[in-house]
């Protein structure tokens, strides 16, 4: 258990702070902003209870809102989102018993079904983000353009991420 606290501490260290210096201000065309921290929520091990997964959820959220001054916007959407994380994740894999205290990954999972929860999971954070912000000047086919294209630039890179750090994370 520590060295799982350990491991998502360190995550929302890195993530968090990266996703309000660095990856907000890589808009592609003005329109689409990779979310990368909420790769925090996505990676929990899916036997960690939903408390705490809420909790880890809006921690991070309110932070990056505290980071991004947005008011709350991504505390609701990142605490939705780990709420949700337990029942999309078994819309794609039926048994979690093979991944008893593992995370969710391309590897564990196997890429068709990870990659199904990855781009629900990237859906719904962008379209809440998106949404709450449009109330404040609504043009729905912005709306709808800047949740695909954010979908989209943001499961690339989550995706890749997770290539690149799933050998590590499951054998350890």
């Amino acid at each position: 258990m520590a060295k799982l606290a350990l491991k998502i501490f360190f995550a929302f260290i890195l993530l968090v702070p990266a996703q309000a210096v660095i990856f907000n201000h890589l808009a592609l065309f003005n329109v689409a902003v990779p979310i990368v921290f909420i790769y925090l929520i996505i990676m929990l091990p899916v036997t960690l209870g939903t408390n705490i997964s809420t909790t880890i959820g809006f921690l991070a959220g309110i932070t990056l809102d505290i980071f991004c001054d947005t008011a709350g916007v991504n505390a609701l959407a990142a605490t939705v989102l780990a709420f949700a994380r337990k029942p999309v994740f078994h819309l794609y894999v039926s048994i979690d018993d093979d991944l008893a205290g593992r995370s969710p990954s391309a590897r564990s999972m196997g890429h068709a079904s990870f990659m199904k929860y990855l781009v629900t999971m990237v859906l719904a954070y962008c379209a809440m983000v998106f949404t709450v912000e449009a109330f404040q000047f609504f043009n729905f086919r912005l709306l709808v353009l800047r949740i695909l294209a954010s979908t989209v630039y943001s499961f690339i890179l989550l995706y890749a991420l997770d290539c690149a750090t799933a050998r590590n994370r499951d054998t350890a």
